[in-house]
């Protein structure tokens, strides 16, 4: 019997040159092959025991255990493609490459002031007192009792004209009564006397000879958030608006150019 054939010794493959570290083959009908170890190595009773789980098995790729060499490449691409849908959808959002509206912006001209000095006034009273001298760009030019209004019951009245200093010229009716009451029934009297008073049921607007003023109008007198009587601003049709209004115990009525009589009302102190 040869030295290769004996049960339990390993088997030396014809033309190896060095130990295997693989499990040799089982040759068939050979029982006592099955736990041989092929080449040089250490004994296999004595492997089984200093290492019992046996060799440890080659890692494929992908086992989990490491990372595969396509995984940072298809990561990056991915990156890639989600950053490019979000700044589409961000650009469609803001109508492409349309640019940003710019924030609105108001324009505030400046109030006009008169060119001329005011005249000095002649009445010395607290209600003749409290009348402006100056009004937008109108200067007092003159002023005067008004006869009429005195008349109707009022304890002072005056009228009172103003010049831009350019042939530019209105005209203002004061009075001041005594109660409200008085007050309110000289300012019907007044309205009724306008050339074209809107009717009580009338819009508070229509088409005025000056294409960008809306009159007649009409509303409440407001000091401090409170009514203090009513307004009424009509265009008289000769180129010239009518404001009348009441202030507690006061009435005015100012006749200026159609296209500033709204804003010499608003502007007007009492």
């Amino acid at each position: 019997m040869s030295d290769t054939g004996r049960p339990g010794e390993p088997e030396q493959r014809p033309g190896a040159t060095g130990p295997t570290h693989r499990p040799a083959a089982t040759p068939q009908g050979d029982p006592g092959a099955a736990s041989g170890w092929a080449g040089g190595g250490a004994d296999p009773a004595t492997a089984a025991v200093s290492d019992p789980a046996g060799p440890a098995p080659e890692r494929e790729p992908g086992d989990g255990r490491g990372r595969p060499a396509w995984l940072l490449p298809v990561a990056i691409v991915v990156a890639v493609v989600v950053i490019g849908v979000v700044v589409g959808v961000l650009v469609n959002r803001n109508g492409g490459d349309a640019a940003p509206a710019p924030a609105a912006s108001t324009v505030t001209a400046p109030v006009p002031t008169p060119a001329a000095a005011p005249a000095a006034r002649t009445a010395t009273t607290a209600f003749a007192g409290a009348l402006p001298t100056t009004v937008l760009q109108y200067a007092l030019e003159s002023s005067q009792e008004d006869a009429e209004r005195l008349g109707a019951g009022a304890l002072e009245a005056y009228t009172e004209t103003f010049t831009d200093g350019d042939g530019g010229t209105l005209t203002v009716r004061a009075a001041q009564l005594e109660t409200p009451e008085d007050a309110t029934a000289l300012l019907a009297q007044v309205v009724a006397g306008l050339p074209t008073a809107p009717a009580a049921d009338a819009p508070t607007a229509t088409a005025s000879a000056a294409p960008d003023v809306d009159l007649p109008q009409s509303g409440e007198v407001l000091v401090g958030g409170a009514p203090v009587g009513t307004f009424t601003v009509v265009d008289a049709g000769d180129g010239t608006g009518v404001a009348v209004w009441q202030n507690g115990t006061a009435v005015f009525q100012v006749t200026a150019p159609v296209a500033d009589v709204l804003d010499v009302y608003r502007a007007y102190s009492l």
